[in-house]
């Protein structure tokens, strides 16, 4: 499909600010199951895993089968009821929006590889009126998680494009790794869970720390791109 192109985006950490959603929901699960909840600098390096590969680095390493399935099913309890009271808020990033409307109006295809559930998914969608945008979601429900690049590859197929039309857009190493195998374009968001040197060390192609620079990166896309 000549001409077109497709951005892809990671979901917690680049569109949506849910460090408070995850810090909670983390530390009501660990607890819950009786375990120290683990500390914020090891627990921001997951996010972006599918739950149960999140879970699995940061539990101890003897917890087992059957508790490490509880402490999934806690985290899923704490996050759902969260979610779910009066004072939940998870906004956009500033920028965001303004982002995804600006590529949208510019006939830029887009969309969503997240390690959220498709629940999840669909309540953060909702949430913020966001499905006019995205031609595509991919979860970590559909197959492998990141930093595999399956997911990448599936937002492909299901537009028509190939690599060299494509760029990855997160705020992980995983999104960068998932990203790189899959031969895209990828580029770090340093307003989410993981610095500017962890981006650029996982590989990141440019990395940016406000939503208008990204803008300015993605008007080169793909010749001639903004250093």
């Amino acid at each position: 499909m000549p001409g077109l192109k497709l951005a892809i985006f990671d979901m917690d950490g680049t569109l949506i600010d849910s460090r408070q959603s995850i810090a909670h929901a983390m530390s009501q699960a660990f607890q819950g199951e009786g375990l120290t909840t683990p500390h914020h600098d090891d627990a921001r390096k997951v996010v972006g895993l599918s739950l149960d590969e999140a879970l699995r680095r940061l539990a101890p390493p003897d917890i087992g089968q059957e508790r490490a399935a509880a402490l999934s099913r806690r985290y899923k309890a704490a996050f759902v009821a969260h979610r779910n009271s009066p004072d939940f808020h998870e906004p956009m990033y500033d920028g965001a929006l303004e982002t995804l409307t600006r590529l949208k109006d510019e006939g830029w295809l887009m969309a969503i590889a997240t390690g959220k559930s498709r629940r999840g998914v669909r309540a953060a969608v909702q949430a913020h009126n966001l499905s006019r945008f995205f031609d595509t979601i991919v979860c970590a429900d559909d197959g492998p998680g990141k930093p595999h690049p399956f997911m990448v590859r599936e937002c492909m197929a299901g537009v028509g494009l190939e690599p060299a039309g494509t760029l990855m857009i997160g705020d992980s190493e995983h999104d960068i790794g998932m990203g790189r195998a899959a031969g895209v374009h990828c580029i770090g968001v340093s307003w989410g869970f993981q610095t500017r040197d962890e981006l650029e060390a996982a590989g990141a192609h440019a990395v940016f720390d406000k939503f208008p620079d990204l803008d300015v990166h993605l008007e080169g896309f793909p010749h001639g791109l903004a250093a």
